[in-house]
């Protein structure tokens, strides 16, 4: 049984930030059409480099993924990282990965982060400013956490 809530009428998650693992959210998002599997086996990709980093403090997936739009254009993706992270020490994948125009290039995804001391309100508000849509009103979002937690 999945943790994430069901979509409200405009078919998007409520408002909040939903904890779910990445098996979940995958399972959830990235079915149905074939954009929509390639887009959470990218999830699953993104997921895996930013936790290998050993300093991913937090993992937001935010956007028309985490929607009912049928055909999403990308996945939206905000990483917190620990303040000892350091961009220009990762390699090949990953190293794309904290480029934000590369990431979009390579993986398809709008990755976006901030080191946790950089999240000048605290890294709650940081999360937070990703539930706002460009038309002011906010939406649901999610949080991957670690399925040992």
């Amino acid at each position: 049984m999945s943790n994430l809530p069901s979509s409200n009428a405009a078919g998007e998650l409520p408002e909040g930030v939903h904890p779910t693992t990445i098996d979940e959210i995958v399972a959830r998002f990235g079915a149905g059409s074939t954009r929509r599997r390639v887009l959470g086996e990218r999830l699953r990709r993104i997921h895996a480099l930013a936790a290998a980093s050993g300093h991913l403090a937090r993992f937001i997936v935010f956007g028309s993924f985490v929607s009912s739009v049928p055909e999403p254009n990308d996945v939206d993706v905000f990483l917190l990282m620990d303040d000892d992270f350091d961009a220009g020490q990762t390699r090949g994948e990953q190293a794309i990965l904290f480029d934000h125009r590369a990431a979009q290039a390579y993986f398809g995804a709008s990755v976006f982060w901030l080191r946790r001391l950089a999240a000048l309100d605290g890294e709650d508000a940081a999360i937070a400013h990703w539930q706002v849509k460009r038309d002011g009103s906010r939406r649901g979002i999610v949080e991957i956490i670690d399925d040992r937690e």
